[in-house]
């Protein structure tokens, strides 16, 4: 039984790892490509974003904001803008 939980930790903690190395390594990719076509890249641009708080990061978003048309996206970069906006001050 011991071995059957070290050999379930193991596994757990590997596919952990190799998710968010996965997961880092797309949000990376994708960093720049916040004025893509693609909304699930622009998704990930603004999650790459939201770790970066800084000045040119909260103009980038001012005018992402402008040009963004989808409802949720536009949300989510002006939720991202708020805190970012409330941390810098």
């Amino acid at each position: 039984m011991r071995r059957r939980a070290w050999y379930f930790m193991g596994s757990l903690a590997a596919g952990f790892v190799v998710g968010a190395a996965l997961a880092q390594r797309s949000m990376g990719r994708w960093r720049s490509s916040l004025f893509s076509a693609r909304p699930l890249r622009r998704l990930s641009a603004l999650g790459y974003l939201s770790g970066h708080p800084g000045v040119e990061t909260v103009r980038v978003l001012r005018e992402y904001i402008a040009w963004e048309e989808h409802p949720s996206l536009r949300r989510r970069a002006e939720a991202i803008m708020r805190r970012m906006e409330a941390k810098l001050d």
